[in-house]
């Protein structure tokens, strides 16, 4: 009953400036015709997109929010896609991204040199656009920091050890993308 429809292609988050075009892609399969349906939720609100019923749904980006599609057949069985984000850079430095952007991921913030006592907390950020969304993966002294894959680098109790140059990468399927390196001291 609940493998009446498959969906065969789930949209993808996408990381991108204000003004961007682009289209959301759902794809499924199903024993019945089927429809197609997109929703989007801005802060807690889930709305229905009105006319959205076509695989595709263009978008023109303008402010950070969340996708669903929702695919249903003739016979009352309905499934939802994945949730992706359209994060959306409102203030981007002129000339980015390149004019021919084919989604590759383009630093838009680096991290700041930080000088920060013992026990203190340290936060490093670092952000990219990039279609689909970049996957964040920091490294201290060229070496690979395991936990922090985020955006944001953080780590609650410094030690001494933590000190060293940082550096963020970003990267989707179509590359990968430094961000500059700093230098973070922890003192006594």
């Amino acid at each position: 009953f609940s493998t009446a429809i498959t969906i065969t292609e789930q949209p993808v988050s996408v990381s991108v400036p204000v003004g961007y075009s682009f289209t959301l892609r759902c794809r499924a399969q199903g024993r019945s015709s089927l429809q197609y349906q997109w929703f989007c939720q801005y802060q807690s609100d889930c709305r229905l997109i009105p006319g959205a019923i076509n695989q595709d749904l263009p978008i023109i980006a303008e402010q950070t929010q969340l996708y669903t599609c929702r695919v249903n057949d003739l016979h009352r069985n309905a499934v939802f896609s994945d949730w992706v984000k359209v994060e959306v850079h409102q203030c981007v430095a002129r000339g980015l991204p390149p004019r021919l952007w084919q989604g590759e991921p383009v630093i838009v913030l680096n991290p700041q040199e930080q000088r920060v006592e013992v026990g203190q907390p340290l936060q490093l950020q670092c952000a990219a656009m990039g279609v689909p969304a970049p996957s964040y993966q920091w490294y201290r002294n060229g070496n690979l920091l395991e936990q922090q894959k985020r955006k944001k680098l953080q780590i609650t109790h410094t030690r001494l050890s933590d000190s060293g140059t940082y550096l963020c990468c970003a990267s989707n399927s179509h590359g990968e993308h430094w961000s500059s390196a700093v230098d973070v001291h922890i003192g006594e």
